[in-house]
This record gives structure tokens, C-alpha cells and sequence, in this order.
């Protein structure tokens, strides 16, 4: 079992669920299906998970490292045969909401896309309202720098009095893309005002392969941004200047939930994508828990 370490400082908050269940319905990105997502509150200590109810043995799969199998383009959890594409925007409001206890019923392989943003994810969390429950949950304070790097992306995590992500976007081209940065407080405020809008995006390059190869087919100008030769192709413009570096701090949000507790840190990010943020999840991870037998 995962035991945290004895020299770093920890304090508690209450674990939390929701009042209530909570549905939507949409369409998946990859698939272009449709597909129902449902809230269901918790008891204590059942953490995050996923339950595929369309399948006949309806498996859990739980919202945690130790089940992501697929980090290209998206965060993809797994267990067996059974696969859950695209949890990071549900993920992210999630733990902005500092949401413990949850029971994610889903009747396909992926979320509903919404908008491409998390902001259908947000509306259900405050929907459905808040509950405390008595069980308590640690939060870790980080005392030593954690860092990982692989060619021009790197992350490192600084020890903090908060849960910080400040993060540098640096694409060759476009010109829109050369140089963004975003830095905020992660809370359930900042996020809902600053990032929950914020669409996927792509270059046009690199989606038209995609959908040559129907690997994105529910995709639209109404659910991510396209970006094809300077020019920004989505319904109704950017929500901001720089939309883009604000997502990308959304999915490090979503797949650094998968810690699978709180943690707080001032996270400094270049160029990051799903398949390094898992990595560096997973040296966090280690690097604040040790593996001992009970």
C-alpha cells in the first residue's frame, strides 16, 4: 500500500461528495456517439471512479495512476479489455472542487466532449451542490523540488503554500502559438472564471489526419479550436488571448488528479503534454509516498 512519507509535513481537510446525482448527455469526441455521464455521490473513501455502465459486469475503473494506459492525445484509463478515453476535462473540475468521493456512471468509452472545455463538468458539480462528509483526507505539503525533463519539455514542482500551476506554451508556429503563459492559484473560483471555458485545440494539420482517419469524429468548430495558418477557427472567437497555454493548464489539472490525493506545490511547466504530465505524476507520486506492506 501507498504510506506517505514521515518527513513531509501533511495536514487534513473533510472529505467531500456531492448532494445529489447529476446527468448530461452529449456526443464523444472520437466516436461521435452519444453518450450519458451521471454524478452519483460516494461514501467515504471510495475516491474517484469510473463505471462503465454499458457493459454487462459494469467495471469500476478508479480515477488513479496505477490505471492510465494511453496518454496520446488524451488521458485513457483501463482495467482489463475495458477502456475510458478523455477523463482529463471531468477530472479537472473534479479536483478543482476538491470532490473526494465520486461514482462517475458513464454508457460509452469517453465523457461527453461539451464545448471541448470543462465547463458542462463545473455546472453539474454546482448543480448537484457540495457535502461534507466526517472522514478526513491528507493534504501534502511538498518540501523538496521535484523535477523532470525530456528534450525542451520540463516540469518541476516547487514546495508552496499553495496548489500553483504556472505553465509556458512555445509551439515553432504558428505565431499565436510561440509564446503563451498562464499562472494561477488552482481553486474552485479561479477555475470556473479562468480555465473551465477553455476549449481543446489543434492545428488544422494535424486534426485533418485525424478525421482522414475517423479517429475524431464528433469533432466541430463547436467543441475545440482549430488553428490553420495564423488564423483561429472556432464558434465565437477565443473566450482569451491566450485560450490555448489556459487549456493546457486545465489537462495538467485533470491528470495530476491522478495522484490520487491533495498536494500542495507551485508546479512550473514548458511545453507539457498528457503523456509527460503522467510522468511527472508519477514521480510525484513516488517521490512523496513510500511502498510498504501491511
Amino acid at each position: 500500500m501507498n504510506a506517505f512519507n514521515s518527513s513531509l509535513e501533511k495536514t487534513c481537510r473533510r472529505q467531500r461528495t456531492l448532494k445529489k446525482s447529476v446527468s448530461f448527455s452529449g456526443i464523444g469526441i472520437h466516436t461521435g456517439r452519444g453518450v450519458s455521464l451521471k454524478f452519483c455521490p460516494a461514501k467515504e473513501g471510495t475516491g474517484i471512479v469510473f463505471k462503465r455502465v454499458d457493459l454487462p459486469s459494469q467495471p469500476l475503473i478508479p480515477a488513479t495512476v496505477e490505471y492510465v494506459c494511453e496518454t496520446n492525445r488524451s488521458t485513457t484509463l483501463g482495467i482489463g479489455s475495458v477502456r475510458i478515453h478523455t477523463v482529463e476535462h471531468v477530472l479537472a473540475a473534479i479536483r478543482a472542487y476538491e470532490i473526494s468521493n465520486l461514482c462517475i456512471e458513464i454508457t460509452s468509452i469517453e465523457p461527453p466532449v461539451g464545448n471541448g472545455s470543462s465547463d458542462v463538468f463545473v455546472e453539474m458539480i454546482e448543480e448537484a451542490g457540495i457535502e461534507e462528509q466526517d472522514g478526513i483526507i491528507p493534504v501534502v505539503k511538498i518540501q523538496e523540488p521535484v523535477y523532470w525533463s525530456e528534450g525542451d519539455i520540463h516540469l518541476v514542482a516547487l514546495p508552496a503554500d499553495e496548489y500553483r500551476i504556472s505553465y509556458t506554451l512555445s509551439y515553432p508556429t504558428p505565431s499565436i502559438l510561440q509564446a503563451q503563459f498562464h499562472s494561477l492559484s488552482v481553486t474552485a473560483e479561479s477555475f470556473k472564471n479562468e480555465l473551465a471555458p477553455c476549449r481543446t485545440f489543434s492545428l488544422y494539420q494535424e486534426v485533418s489526419v485525424l478525421m482522414d482517419k475517423g479517429l475524431i469524429q464528433g469533432a466541430s468548430l463547436n467543441n475545440g479550436v482549430t488553428i490553420k495558418d495564423g488564423a483561429v477557427l472556432s464558434k465565437g472567437g477565443l473566450f482569451f488571448p491566450n485560450e490555448m497555454v489556459r487549456h493546457k493548464i486545465l489537462d495538467m489539472i485533470g491528470d495530476f488528479s491522478l495522484v490520487g490525493f491533495d498536494f500542495l506545490a507551485h508546479v512550473i511547466a514548458i511545453r507539457s503534454g498528457h503523456a509527460s504530465n503522467f510522468a511527472f505524476a508519477k514521480k510525484l507520486l513516488h517521490s512523496i509516498t513510500t511502498e510498504r506492506c501491511s
